[in-house]
């Protein structure tokens, strides 16, 4: 068997790449580097970033090419075409990229991605100064705002079925663009609401690359649970102690605050869509778009409801705004630490909405 050189792999495939790509310092007598460089690569190995089963890197193999609206972060040659890494124009990517590439080692040790310093949020806010976030913010940060639904849904009554709706979805992994908050307006922002900024956390706690790992991008969390004592995990952690969600118990972490006012906006999604969209719907969370026609009123999507022909079509504006931050929540499951108080704003001014035509217990809930 051929011995593995972990140091000469990783040159080999940097050098693929080109000059603008930057090699660690070392030399294959230098047992320590190599020790160093097998640990980083085995971390990488057992990340999301190197699963080559996922969804995220196999889903256009029947197309033989990722397309250019998705390369940038679906496959590691376009993720290059984008920062400009293979000689390209940076920003854009300009032809499709390969499938099955995973992102590896050259995406984030180029020159230019040492030299990233910003990135632009879906809502066209142009984040400075984030130094080695700036590529974790690149991927992360959605495809669509609430900019996107206000646009969408202008001009058409709140309360009328629109042909010319459709659900938006924001895509997934959004922490990036939730951590910034009302700043980067990643969700939609009730007229007359004020939504929270950037979640700032004790200092060298709140970036991207602070709290996880970079190469198997677990979240470390002894760091966490040193200051937050008396916790177990990190879903446990509280520090805000409202009752957000109405059920009179404030006992658990913020997380259990954000899901139960998630269950309550699902709930009144449905009794809205029945009653005033006159259409019944369901949510599918694995299924794209997401949102269905529930044909048998049982409250539930089956597999045989998630179909993209049986997609739902019924939207109001109304509906639409609700069901968009409902997304927001849902596809950033790692919210309650990324920007706790936004999400809620953005779950209690949807209920607080769906209010105003079907009976939701407002009373009960607070804002933060």
């Amino acid at each position: 068997m051929t011995e593995f050189r972990p140091f000469r792999f990783l040159a080999t495939a940097l050098l693929s790449f080109g000059s603008a790509v930057v090699i660690p310092a070392a030399t294959a007598a230098d047992e320590a580097s190599l020790d160093t460089l097998a640990t980083i690569v085995e971390a990488w190995r057992t990340s999301p970033h190197a699963d080559h089963s996922s969804l995220s890197f196999t889903y256009w193999n029947k197309d033989g090419a990722v397309p250019e609206n998705c390369s940038a972060c679906h496959s590691e040659p376009g993720f290059l075409d984008f920062i400009g890494a293979d000689g390209t124009p940076e920003g854009i990517v300009d032809h499709p990229a390969a499938i099955n590439s995973v992102i590896s080692c050259a995406s984030c040790h180029t020159s230019n991605a040492h030299r990233l310093d910003s990135a632009e949020l879906p809502s066209g806010v142009m984040l400075e100064g984030l130094g080695a976030n700036a590529t974790c913010t690149i991927c992360h940060a959605g495809r669509a705002s609430g900019d996107t639904v206000a646009a969408a849904t202008e001009n058409i009554d709140m309360d009328v079925v629109s042909a010319d709706l459709g659900f938006i979805n924001v895509h997934y992994g959004i922490a990036a663009a939730v951590m910034q908050g009302g700043e980067g307006r990643s969700g939609f922002h009730y007229p007359g609401r004020r939504y929270v900024g950037p979640f700032r956390h004790v200092p060298g706690a709140d970036t991207c690359v602070a709290c996880h790992d970079v190469h198997t991008t677990k979240v470390e969390t002894e760091n966490c649970l040193s200051c937050h004592r008396g916790v177990k995990e990190l879903a446990d952690i509280r520090m805000r102690h409202a009752d957000f969600d109405g059920d009179a118990d404030n006992s658990g972490g913020i997380r259990t605050e954000i899901m139960g006012l998630h269950a309550k906006l699902n709930d009144a999604i449905q009794i809205y869509a029945s009653g005033i969209a006159g259409t019944p719907i369901g949510y599918s969370k694995g299924a794209f778009p997401y949102f269905f026609t529930d044909t048998n009123g049982d409250g539930e999507i089956s597999q045989d409801e998630a179909v993209f022909p049986n997609r739902y079509q019924s939207w109001t504006p109304r509906l639409l705004k609700a069901a968009y931050n409902y997304q927001i929540a849902a596809k950033d499951p790692g919210a309650y630490v990324h920007n706790p108080a936004y999400i809620l704003q953005l779950l209690h001014d949807s209920l607080e909405s769906l209010s105003e035509r079907v009976s939701v217990d407002m009373q009960a809930l607070n804002r933060p």
